[in-house]
């Protein structure tokens, strides 16, 4: 069948009622409840559906699964009940949004361009680095940003984790089934994850502890051999000696292609009203993206679900002839 283009758009097949960027959980979960309403949806990856529990080893605080599940396994579960419902997955990046005349949006990708009557951003948010010498050139070969992909090239060797939070514990966790000793270093004198991954990690045997120290640069050769570190007290300087290192010092929002287009914080994420709104009319967010976020499976779901039905609502304004009300970004709740 032929259809029309405008613009290089095929109107037949390019065009979505609800386009949602990101398959982590906030985005799966919108592309079902979008689908599941009978809204012509896509859901946008540019890499492995699930997001961060896909390389997350064991999620034991998602209810409904009291013994815990495995990321992967949830990564999936969330991938095929979205795609039950209709959801069409696209694998591309989204590079960025232009708005129409006709209140739409045209969304650019490597692949080629969408339109969407409405948007949800749920792209989420990676890694942060170090940025200490040595990093990126070890990378690869020592240096990694995801235990549960990378664990097994270090069996029985010995490890350090970066990061005091739950991900460096519970990360830190997996690995001592895989090797013979963890080193948790982490810049303060007090960790920040939750009581009872401390509680975990401190009665596992195989876990060590450098307190108030920071990686200040990474030696080695056609690898990575040792770590530099530096007490954040006195200055003082010692090397660990390790087979590789895992870096969990926290996030970056994935929103740089949305610069212009919606309001963000001074750290990139984006600003929203209690119902997910941006300051862009048709654009909701939800999940690790957005400022304020909790960054929990289970909120990220939660809100995924509230941007899909509020685009739904949107949606039915439209299609009667009422124009859809957008608030101000100034009542923007973060």
């Amino acid at each position: 069948m032929l259809h029309w283009k405008e613009g290089g758009i095929s109107l037949a097949e390019d065009r979505y009622d609800v386009l949602i960027i990101g398959a982590g959980p906030a985005g799966l979960t919108a592309g079902l409840y979008a689908a599941r309403a009978g809204l012509k949806t896509a859901v946008v990856e540019k890499g492995t559906p699930g997001g961060q529990i896909a390389t997350t080893d064991l999620v034991d605080n998602y209810p409904g699964f009291p013994d815990g599940i495995l990321g992967p396994d949830l990564s999936q579960l969330m991938e095929r009940h979205a795609v039950r419902f209709g959801a069409e997955l696209i694998y591309d990046e989204v590079t960025g949004l232009k708005p129409r005349e006709d209140g739409t949006w045209e969304v650019q990708m490597y692949g080629g361009p969408k339109v969407a009557r409405t948007v949800i951003v749920a792209s989420g948010a990676y890694e942060r680095k170090l940025g200490v010498p040595g990093e990126e050139e070890f990378r690869g070969r020592g240096v990694s940003y995801c235990a549960i992909c990378d664990g097994a090239f270090f069996k029985g060797g010995k490890v350090a984790v970066v990061g005091g939070g739950d991900s460096a514990l519970t990360e830190g966790l997996y690995l001592t089934r895989v090797v013979e000793e963890v080193t948790i270093i982490h810049r303060r004198d007090e960790l920040r994850a939750a009581h009872d991954l401390q509680q975990r990690a401190k009665a596992n045997p195989k876990i060590r502890w450098i307190f108030s120290h920071v990686v200040e640069r990474m030696e080695g050769d056609e690898k990575l051999r040792r770590l530099i570190l530096r007490n954040t007290k006195d200055g003082s300087t010692k090397e660990l000696d390790v087979d590789g290192v895992f870096i969990y010092i926290g996030m970056i929002p994935n929103t740089g292609f949305l610069e212009g287009v919606v309001e963000r914080d001074a750290a990139g994420y984006i600003l929203s009203t209690p119902d997910l709104k941006t300051s862009a009319p048709g654009i909701w967010v939800a999940g690790d993206a957005r400022a304020g976020s909790l960054a929990q499976v289970s909120t990220a779901v939660g809100e995924g679900a509230t941007a899909a039905l509020e685009a739904e609502a949107y949606l039915g304004k439209w299609d009667a002839g009422q124009k859809p009300q957008w608030p101000r970004l100034e009542k923007a709740a973060v």
